[in-house]
């Protein structure tokens, strides 16, 4: 079996990706993503604006990419998303995303369990139930095969985006530049 091309993703987005937008949009937009990594921090409230301006004519994914030997805390932070998404819904797991990027600087424990925790609570899930994944490393396995995806598809930092399935080397730091992007696909 040959190698997958560089820059074309892999696997395609299916019904067990994290979505946000109707999957018939003429525009899918993939992030690989990492929730300790500055530059997601920076990249997330631009993906929102892009959301705003585009609506249904997006479908956005987010994937786990931590880069865990420089994010300490970015495996537990993916594995607490995954907990609430499992114990929760879809709904509250794009609440936890939120949540976790909107505190990720607040201070320099932003990102351990027992805040992690918290965010989950505010998200609508059962803190038990997220601490009892945490310690058991109940989603590691399904972080690990993101990530292992995102090197399928060649990545090597976060964020890395892809629009309808081909790698953005684009500036995805400026709204207007990366809406034109979109569109001219």
């Amino acid at each position: 079996m040959s190698e997958p091309i560089q820059g074309s993703l892999r696997p395609a987005v299916t019904e067990r990706d994290h979505t946000l937008g109707p999957a018939g949009a003429p525009i899918t937009l993939v992030e690989y993503g990492d929730y300790q990594c500055p530059h997601c921090f920076r990249a997330h409230p631009i993906v929102k604006s892009i959301q705003k301006q585009l609506g249904d004519q997006l479908r956005f994914v987010f994937r786990n990419f931590p880069l865990a030997e420089v994010h300490p805390e970015a495996m537990h932070a993916a594995e607490a998303a995954e907990s609430v998404a499992a114990n929760a819904g879809e709904k509250a797991y794009w609440s936890m995303h939120d949540s976790i990027y909107k505190h990720q600087q607040d201070s320099w424990d932003a990102l351990d369990d027992q805040h992690l925790v918290r965010y989950a609570v505010s998200a609508g899930a059962d803190p038990k139930q997220v601490q009892r994944d945490l310690s058991e490393e109940t989603f590691t396995a399904r972080v690990r095969t993101e990530f292992l995806g995102g090197v399928r598809s060649g990545v090597n930092g976060t964020p890395t985006f892809f629009i309808n399935g081909q790698r953005y080397e684009g500036d995805w730091s400026q709204v207007p530049v990366f809406v034109a992007a979109l569109r001219n696909v």
